[in-house]
């Protein structure tokens, strides 16, 4: 992945440690990359917040896109308070692995769409959706489908690996009335170019394909990097206009890194520097509370200015700050040592870790920071305390 070049050449020390910081103008550019997808094919594209949750840029995105994706109540207030444009202009789409009833209630009175991941919560909840279709005529339903092909690489993010508790297999749909549903929703993807997707949407149609004529939308989920470099936009678009021709069907497509990639980095500080079997650098920021993607995914991110351990004539381990053990970011190589106090900038540190940071140990959170490349303005919108700290336990 190609870094965040627009950062080349900003200052770090212009911000608190840590703090993410976002390039509004990066944002701009991946969503004209996914309004051109809109415009070319007849597809909504829908933000997944779940992935990138930054609502000072809510109204930027509702000027591109056609709504936000929820994973359940709580990012679905948000979309409807900060995603929908000043006249309210949108779809809040929501899919939950399950609903609880309280939520559900809340749910069926902002949403437009709302998908269910089996048939027991569908019927089960049928006398709230009654009452909730009877209130609001627009509202529509659809099911999770689990195509039973894989593209993921890490188990942990393939939704369709065995064993799997997302989407509703074919065999599962045998007796089943789909009477109040209008659409199919499927998501296997992450992080993956157009050929995936391809090769997904023929197993959905090889397995799916009898039920998509009586239907009225089908939404291919997220995990499209289509502002990524090299992602076949044009294939995307053919494949999405030839679909929805042969069915008759509204597509909608729900990324969420493909609204932030390669617009954010995390600026964060050395605090110590010692030696143990080899060179340690101690940050102020963390990999289990900052960028959890990094021990979970697992990957390396990236440091301006650094190369591989060995590559350059300094290498350091780095390390978070919390207690514990496997708090490692990574090794890495500096043309010069590091200094206590020099600041550092982790790259594309946008999508997947402002909406999972922790605050184990006590670890401050790190500041948000809205930066526009074409006109260097900088703002600090965000800073956590002890507060924030407290108020999330009693």
């Amino acid at each position: 992945m190609e870094k965040c070049t627009s950062f080349d050449h900003f200052d770090p020390t212009r911000v608190p440690s840590p703090c993410y910081v976002i390039d509004r103008a990066a944002v701009e550019a991946n969503l004209q990359a996914l309004q051109r997808v809109q415009t070319e094919s007849g597809a909504k594209v829908l933000a997944a917040l779940k992935a990138f949750s930054c609502w000072e840029l809510g109204p930027l995105t509702a000027q591109y896109l056609s709504g936000i994706c929820a994973s359940g109540l709580h990012e679905a207030l948000l979309g409807q308070e900060h995603y929908l444009g000043a006249d309210g202009r949108g779809e809040v789409h929501v899919f939950s692995a399950a609903y609880s009833e309280t939520d559900l209630e809340q749910i069926l009175k902002i949403a437009h769409h709302v998908v269910f991941n089996s048939f027991g919560q569908w019927q089960r909840f049928q006398p709230l959706i009654r009452a909730a279709t009877a209130a609001r005529p627009e509202l529509e339903f659809g099911l999770r489908i689990n195509p039973e092909h894989s593209e993921g690489d890490v188990p942990i993010y393939d939704p369709c690996a065995p064993g799997s508790r997302l989407g509703i297999p074919l065999t599962q749909f045998d007796g089943q009335d789909l009477e109040g549903i209008s659409g199919l929703h499927f998501h296997t993807l992450c992080e993956h170019q157009f050929e995936p997707l391809a090769r997904t949407l023929d197993a959905v149609e090889a397995r799916f394909g009898h039920l998509l004529p009586q239907l009225k939308w089908v939404n291919f989920g997220g995990g499209h990097w289509i502002s990524a470099p090299g992602y076949d936009i044009d294939g995307l678009i053919a494949r999405i206009k030839a679909f929805a021709a042969k069915y008759e069907v509204q597509v909608y497509l729900e990324p969420g890194e493909a609204v932030a990639i390669r617009s954010g980095v995390l600026v964060t500080e050395v605090l110590d520097i010692a030696y143990t079997d080899r060179d340690q650098a101690i940050l102020d920021t963390s990999a289990t509370c900052h960028m959890p993607d990094t021990l979970e995914m697992p990957y390396r991110a990236d440091v301006f200015g650094a190369g591989e351990a060995g590559e350059k004539n300094h290498t350091y381990r780095l390390g978070g700050m919390t207690c514990l053990a496997g708090d490692v970011i990574g090794d890495y190589s500096f043309d010069a040592p590091l200094q206590v106090g020099q600041r550092l900038m982790f790259d594309d540190m946008s999508h997947y870790t402002m909406v999972k940071t922790t605050t184990f140990n006590g670890i401050r959170l790190p500041a948000i920071a809205i930066w526009d490349s074409r006109s260097d303005e900088c703002q600090v919108i965000r800073t956590f305390d002890y507060a924030d700290f407290r108020n999330r336990l009693s």
